[in-house]
């Protein structure tokens, strides 16, 4: 009994040992945080200010749900004239959660122009009463909208039966078992889900990141889909549904959604440093057209990843502020004439202008208009419901802040990667990076009083999730990619057949082949896949459905060796060993209800057929980063 006891005390002290020395490595860790901070403000008081910020007023009732009308691409709605088509087309899209989301903005704005006493304004139910009729449903959603819905929603009751509720909550601290984060449902339902199972809500944060769980994305059968994988045009639809679907989560959760007006600081007369990401992009493809990310944030991260990695307290140690202006200066009369010698220059320096670059952007990286949203991540007590809220909010980002957010943080991973020599492991980067991303000499940075320790460890862990789940943080979700295809059916539609009696004619046409292709059951499709620039024949493919993207780019591979096709240069493939490094060639789906989509190599084709008919299927190059998923 006495040795039990004495085991137990022991396994006590020993417990107690590993919390003192992890809050010994936190405190320490926040230390640099505020170390950082300091730093910031003795620079930035140093420099005379160049802002011109209009007078920060608390909103207007109904100011808030206005802008974000017009954010959400329905600010139609506000007026009292006929709703647009576009409009109605984007609410027949929305789930449950996501519409009522819209009817609470709405609501509230009718009542304050109500309160002004200006015009009448329509009832919100008029408006969502119109959406849930059926005429209007039988008019706006596609017929294969409606038979894939029946099919979907069958395959979401049997999914949300067998998921249920304890795989969608967060995992168990220390949990070492990996999780599921799906994306066929959208956030808020799943988050509705778990509120009306009442699990209960715990704020929690690990600073040992080998305690971190890990995430995997259960691949449906269209597979997963990257930020990169579908066009512009596509893209362009992203943010505002990615919006709606943010604001329908935080409802639920109850996390209040806040947005900072555009700031308005005066750009830097410079070439490189205080200029805004689009104006230096804009430079830079005059020099390569197909440049994303800057020139001079790409030239500072290949410098430090060359010769800075394995230097102990990298980006925590200052370099010299007198030798970092210095370089600044160089650099902005040297940079573009690549007379600059990076081999000359301190990798603390470096790190220094890395930071500095960062924070003198006209306007945050993260924006300012969603800067206080990122911010507020950090009051989401559920880690996965944490995620799915940041990965809506980088889909809301500008293309040139994601891009150049993501070649940050792809940097920042490699620091932690040699932590064993620089010392910096992934919470150390994390606390000394944030307050470069949140704080911003164009925003208010006023911390109320006894919040300063919260606020800045919420800080640091957005920072640290956004970094060691970047890869599950830069996907499209399933059904935000199924409501673009949905808009795209509805808008191709849009203008077509103005005699309903054609239309309806069509439409029985169009049923009755389904129907009867329905009733032979066929378990498989002939299709043709096109890739003009490698066969001058189409590839015909017998699909089953076990049919995968990949085992069409396998098919493709065989036929170029027996047709003894050598691969060229000019597209940057090659042979290695008489066979076809096909890592670059991707299966793309292009039209129908999609512009262009680069299809997972697990995509299973037939079911992706019934989904899009009317697609074509090409096979090219892709020069994007290799798929980590």
């Amino acid at each position: 009994m006495n040795r039990i006891s004495q085991k137990s005390s022991l396994e006590l002290l020993q417990s107690e040992c590993r919390h003192s020395r992890a809050d010994s490595s936190s405190n320490l860790a926040m230390d640099t945080f505020w170390l950082e901070v300091e730093s910031i403000k003795e620079n930035t008081e140093a420099e005379p200010e160049d802002c011109s910020l209009s007078d920060a007023k608390p909103p207007e009732e109904g100011e808030a749900e206005a802008e974000w009308l017009q954010d959400a691409g329905l600010s139609d709605l506000m007026g009292d004239h006929t709703m647009e088509n576009g409009n109605l087309v984007l609410l027949s899209t929305l789930t449950k959660t996501q519409a009522a989301a819209v009817q609470r903005r709405l609501d509230t704005y009718t009542r304050s122009r109500r309160k002004k006493n200006k015009q009448p304004i329509r009832d919100v139910r008029d408006i969502f009463g119109v959406v849930g009729s059926g005429e209007v449903e039988s008019e706006t959603e596609p017929e294969m909208d409606r038979s894939h819905r029946r099919s979907a929603s069958s395959v979401n009751v049997q999914r949300s039966d067998t998921i249920g509720i304890q795989d969608l909550q967060s995992p168990l601290r220390g949990s070492s078992r990996e999780e599921l984060f799906s994306t066929e449902i959208a956030y808020s339902e799943q988050a509705a889900i778990l509120l009306k199972g009442s699990y209960p809500r715990e704020l929690w944060r690990i600073m040992n990141e080998s305690n971190l769980p890990k995430f995997k994305i259960p691949k449906g059968r269209l597979g997963v889909t990257r930020i990169g994988d579908l066009s512009q045009q596509d893209m362009k639809k992203i943010p505002t549904l990615a919006l709606i679907e943010l604001t329908a989560l935080c409802d639920i959760l109850g996390v209040e959604l806040k947005r900072n007006k555009a700031v308005k600081r005066k750009a830097a007369e410079h070439k490189l440093f205080g200029v805004p990401l689009g104006t230096l992009l804009e430079n830079d493809q005059k020099l390569f057209p197909n440049t994303t990310v800057p020139l001079i944030l790409q030239a500072l991260l290949s410098c430090l990843e060359k010769k800075g990695l394995d230097t102990e307290g990298i980006l925590r140690v200052s370099g010299s502020q007198t030798r970092i202006k210095s370089l600044e200066q160089k650099l902005e009369s040297e940079f573009y004439s690549g007379f600059f010698q990076w081999d000359e220059v301190h990798q603390n320096d470096v790190s220094g202008l890395l930071k500095r670059f960062i924070r003198e952007l006209p306007t945050p990286l993260l924006t300012a208009e969603y800067l206080p949203a990122f911010a507020a991540v950090q009051n989401i007590p559920d880690l996965k419901q944490r995620l799915q809220a940041l990965n809506l909010l980088i889909l809301i980002l500008p293309e040139p802040n994601r891009n150049t957010l993501k070649a940050l943080l792809e940097f920042l991973r490699l620091v932690v990667t040699r932590e064993r020599k620089n010392k910096m492991n992934l919470w150390n980067v994390s606390t000394v990076i944030a307050p470069n991303l949140f704080m911003h000499k164009g925003l208010p940075n006023k911390i109320p009083e006894g919040k300063e320790k919260q606020l800045a460890e919420g800080a640091a862990d957005v920072v640290r999730m956004m970094i060691h789940y970047q890869d599950l943080l830069w996907t499209v979700a399933s059904f935000l990619v199924t409501q673009v295809r949905k808009l795209n059916e509805s808008s191709s539609r849009k203008y077509q057949f103005y005699d309903k009696r054609i239309k309806n004619l069509l439409k029985k046409i169009h049923a009755d082949k389904e129907k009867t292709e329905r009733n032979h059951g066929e378990p498989s499709k002939v299709v043709k896949v096109h890739s003009s620039l490698f066969l001058k024949d189409s590839l015909e493919i017998h699909l089953t459905s076990g049919t995968k993207a990949a085992d069409v780019l396998k098919q493709f591979q065989k036929n170029l060796h027996q047709n003894g096709w050598n691969i060229v240069n000019t597209v940057n493939l090659f042979k290695c060993n008489g066979s076809l490094d096909a890592m670059n060639l991707f299966l793309y789906e292009v039209g129908g209800n999609i512009s262009e989509h680069c299809l997972d190599p697990d995509t299973y084709l037939l079911d992706l057929y019934h989904v899009n008919p009317h697609a074509e299927w090409i096979i090219r190059h892709n020069p994007s980063f290799p798929r980590t998923f």
